[in-house]
């Protein structure tokens, strides 16, 4: 699955105690319009696979080129993810990262055994977006995205080929 280039978020909850957990899922992705749902998979080795087996709620965050360090932390076992990455709590107390391409806030709408992973399907609460790029990990890398035709134009007035840019198509997703 390397060579299938997919997003990075990272996916935070806390635990009964009000510990915070999280992890980078690249497995995310949109499942429904009425209702928004989304889903993403955790591997059940996780050391964070308690805490999501029993989170009512969690917030995932799609990430900009910039986080690819604090990416690379949450996929580390034992790692201490939480410290000094910026993260705060939102109104339910759980670990929120501001300044992500996408934020949603998510409920619990359905887990399914998915194998060695559970599939946490969320509905979403409340969304958030940036301007900035999210970037894109591929065959083990991260890799910011190209500007598109709007942000490119406005750059010292001077329009980029449109040869250099990817086809970029727009799906109106009603609740993004």
């Amino acid at each position: 699955m390397a060579s299938f280039p997919s997003g990075a978020t990272i996916v935070t909850t806390s635990d009964s105690d009000g510990r915070w957990w999280g992890f980078t899922a690249s497995s995310f992705c949109s499942v429904s319009m009425d209702p928004p749902l989304v889903l993403t998979c955790l591997a059940n080795t996780a050391q964070c696979f308690p805490a999501f087996a029993e989170a009512a709620r969690w917030n995932i965050h799609v990430l900009q080129h910039r986080h690819a360090d604090l990416a690379m932390r949450f996929a580390t076992r034992g790692a201490a993810k939480f410290d000094g990455a910026g993260f705060q709590p939102d109104a339910d107390g759980l670990p929120f990262l501001k300044d992500v391409s996408i934020s949603l806030r998510c409920t619990t709408y359905s887990k399914v055994d998915g194998g060695d992973h559970l599939v946490l399907i969320g509905r979403v609460e409340e969304v958030g977006q940036a301007e900035e790029m999210p970037f894109v990990y591929f065959r083990r890398k991260f890799h910011a995205l190209p500007l598109g035709d709007d942000q490119v134009a406005g750059k010292a007035g001077q329009a980029q080929s449109r040869a250099s840019l990817p086809v970029v198509i727009e799906l109106d997703l009603g609740w993004m």
